[in-house]
């Protein structure tokens, strides 16, 4: 048999006429057909042994319990005892820590005194009532107690059994930590899981109060001594002080409040000093210049002036009266002129009284001002001697002051530390409590059991067949016989096979096969057609792709890349799974990137949108997960959010707080708000743009034109528009390559692509592609419990 994989021998016809040992793919299936009965013998006795083996192997269920451990603890007092980590990678090693101190000696001993794990078989340890035991206790014998060291020993295995159950996650870029304890019964496993999570938070709370405790009772060690120093000091000062005659009140010295007061009274005095000489000088310019007495304050001031003048006032009137009706020699002329002289002279005298009485004043003033100022120089040299000594004073202030605050501060941070013993500032506490499993963890189910073990004895089967028939050929091969020579051009060598053992044809294979399993080029199975002969449909058939939850697997929402930019991975969608990049659904995929790149006409940036029906979010998750494999493939992808309404994926990637889209990226679809986001995937994500929907859609062909001018890009996808479509929408679809409808099968298929193609309209010629969104809904996520990556 020839095999056109092998070069052409140029032997002679002995050579040519060597039996080949081997088999090509036709003669292969067609053993294995023949052999089918065996074959599915062998695998139906591979499947029973593998579930026979099963259900011997002890079952293993897993009890999971959350701990959220965060290091930033409760501040609960001023001042801790611990200084707490800061920045990232020091909260990491806290929460790590702690996660390590989950599988301590210390907890896991109190695990098992409270379980009584030592008494238990699983874990290396005896019931305690064995039959001998029980024997012995019928005849009233007691077998003795075991010994300190054969406890400790039962402690240590037990101990080593029990973390060979124990498995501690810590969830990456959060302080969730997952406690996970296995064992062979259900309730114990639960049983045991919320045991360690509540040993780990009273051995955390225990070794705080520790803490606290010997920090009280090194500084209660310390008061004494500080005590005792803060008396001699306050006692060396109060001495001092006595000895030097430091009298005074609080805030200054008697000796400086004298000082003080002499130096006002002495101002005030040196004052009344000068108003005095002044008031003297000011009548004896008066009685120089002979100036009307009426000018003197003083004067102004007595009632004798004012009498006096009064008098001559009238005096003078009268003379002046006389002076006109008698003559000079008259005798009452002269009595009023002598009366008017009297009047003056008494005027003069009494501003003399005056005068006198303001050189007295001033002589007092200035006696006055020299007893103070011979008071203020002897105060003064007192005070310096008070300066000499105030060194020395100051200097043992400083010695209490300083002694007083540090008697004061440890004994302040003492009752502080007193208290910390009673409070609980740790922050970790159980967010989930472990509850009994309902299904075992090891082994798997049966059913996978059985595909393994059908799977490897229909292959062993197989190998065997194989083997068994290459021997057997090798075994009985023909003698050669001479053969006529032949002259075959070499175009029809593809023929050859037909011609040199026709009796040894294979029978007919089945001819349903699945496209996508397996094709055979074109210029294998037929002939080159002329191009006359080609006719292009004028609809091509659309592929069609099963998205399942096999594909996917399910992540905690809201966990975002900190640091590294956005992660699409981790949206709380369910994703691609890593690696796999021959499965099914990618190939199918692949093969709808390749016709929407045929449909684009060789544009460089080929533009698809996926369309579905219902208000689920499977059409977003879809377009996600098609973008991720087009990223993963080496595409470099733009992704635009087209419903504007829904705005699933923008509201997923945009989250307050945590992105600032004006600071992502260049390309902008009209706001300030919907800005292009960079991931960490090699996809760029573009949001739903504000207004209605012709607004929107005008955004959003700006933003693809735009895109398609700078050239970044090897594929856009976008994620709508929603249905029913509106005229925006209708104008959106007829500027795209080629369409996706995603049809979940939790609806009617039928009537949902019923329901997409009477809402294309003329657009459903641009359909290359059908997903059935196979994924379960959310809700029933939720409800089944499914385990999270």
């Amino acid at each position: 048999m020839l095999d056109y994989n092998q070069p052409v021998d140029r032997a002679g016809p002995e050579a040519q006429r060597k039996p080949q040992a081997g088999f090509n793919v036709l003669e292969l299936a067609n053993l294995l057909w023949r052999r089918k009965v065996a074959i599915t013998a062998a695998a139906l006795l591979g499947a029973t042994l593998a579930v026979t083996f099963g259900k011997s192997v002890t079952p293993r269920y897993t009890a999971t319990a959350q701990l959220y451990v965060d290091p930033r603890e409760l501040q609960l007092v001023d001042r801790e005892l611990t200084p707490r980590a800061q920045d990232v990678s020091g909260m990491s090693m806290v929460v790590e820590s702690q996660a390590r101190l989950i599988t301590s000696n210390s907890v896991l001993l109190q695990v098992i005194q409270q379980a009584g794990l030592d008494k238990d078989p699983e874990f290396g340890g005896g019931d305690g009532t064995s039959l001998m035991s029980s024997l012995l206790g019928l005849i009233g014998l007691h077998p003795r107690a075991p010994s300190a060291a054969e406890t400790k020993e039962v402690q240590l295995a037990a101990l080593e059994a029990l973390n060979r159950h124990i498995t501690i996650r810590k969830t990456e870029k959060s302080f969730i930590v997952d406690v996970e304890v296995w064992s062979t019964a259900p309730a114990k496993a639960a049983m045991l899981a919320n045991t360690l999570t509540n040993a780990y938070l009273a051995e955390s709370r225990n070794s705080q109060a520790s803490a606290a405790r010997r920090a009280t009772n090194d500084l209660s060690s310390r008061l004494k001594e500080l005590r005792e120093r803060l008396r001699n000091a306050e006692t060396a000062l109060a001495t001092y002080k006595a000895q030097n005659n430091f009298v005074g009140t609080q805030d200054a010295l008697i000796s400086d409040q004298q000082l003080s007061a002499s130096n006002q009274r002495l101002s005030a005095a040196r004052a009344a000093t000068m108003d005095a000489q002044a008031r003297l000088d000011q009548i004896e310019a008066s009685r120089r210049t002979a100036a009307d007495a009426g000018a003197i304050p003083e004067a102004l001031q007595s009632p004798t002036i004012a009498n006096l003048r009064a008098q001559y006032a009238d005096a003078r009137k009268k003379y002046a009266e006389q002076a006109g009706e008698l003559g000079p020699r008259h005798p009452a002329l002269r009595q009023t002129e002598k009366q008017v002289e009297d009047l003056k002279r008494t005027i003069n005298e009494e501003i003399d009284r005056f005068a006198q009485s303001a050189k007295n004043d001033l002589t007092r003033a200035r006696d006055f001002e020299a007893s103070l100022n011979r008071a203020l120089e002897a105060q003064k040299r007192q005070s310096v001697q008070l300066s000499q000594a105030a060194v020395r004073l100051r200097e043992l202030e400083r010695e209490a002051d300083a002694s007083r605050d540090v008697y004061q501060s440890f004994l302040k941070r003492s009752r502080e530390t007193e208290e910390q013993e009673s409070l609980n500032t740790s922050a970790a506490r159980v967010i989930g409590e472990a509850t009994v499993p309902q299904r075992r963890s090891f082994p798997p189910a049966m059913s996978l059991f059985a595909m393994i073990g059908f799977v490897f004895g229909a292959i062993a089967a197989s190998g065997w067949f194989v083997a068994a028939e290459l021997l057997f050929a090798g075994a009985t091969a023909p003698a050669p016989t001479p053969a006529r020579p032949q002259r075959t051009p070499a175009p029809d060598a593809t023929r050859a096979p037909q011609r040199a053992r026709p009796s040894e044809a294979s029978p007919p294979q089945p001819a349903s096969r699945a496209p996508d399993v397996e094709r055979i080029p074109l210029e294998l199975a037929a002939p080159p057609l002329q191009p006359a002969m080609v006719e292009k449909p004028l609809i091509e058939k659309p592929l069609i792709a099963r998205f399942q939850e096999a594909d996917v697997i399910h992540t905690l929402g809201a966990i975002l890349a900190t640091g590294g930019g956005i992660d699409l991975t981790r949206l709380g969608w369910p994703t691609l799974r890593p690696g796999f990049p021959l499965t099914t659904l990618l190939n199918a995929w692949r093969d709808m990137r390749a016709a929407v790149a045929r449909r684009a006409g060789g544009r460089a940036m080929p533009v698809i949108a996926l369309v579905g029906a219902g208000k689920t979010t499977g059409r977003s998750v879809t377009a996600l997960n098609f973008a991720l494999a087009a990223a993963r493939d080496g595409a470099r992808v733009l992704m635009i959010d087209a419903d504007h309404q829904v705005r699933a994926l923008s509201n997923k990637v945009i989250r307050p707080g945590k992105s600032e889209p004006s600071r992502l990226g260049w390309l902008s679809i009209g706001s300030k708000d919907a800005r292009e986001i960079k991931t960490i995937n090699g996809i760029s994500v573009l949001p739903a743009a504000e207004g209605d929907a012709g607004k929107a859609a005008d955004a959003i062909r700006k933003a693809i034109a735009q895109a398609r001018s700078s050239g970044g890009y090897d594929l856009v996808i976008l994620d709508g528009p929603a249905m029913p479509l509106s005229a925006g929408g209708r104008k959106l679809l007829d500027d795209i390559d080629s369409l996706v409808a995603v049809l979940p099968t939790s609806l009617d298929v039928n009537d949902s692509l019923e329901e997409i193609l009477t809402a294309l309209g003329p657009a459903e010629r641009k359909l290359v592609g059908v997903v059935l969104d196979e994924l379960t809904p959310a809700i029933q996520t939720r409800q089944r419990g499914k385990q999270y990556a």
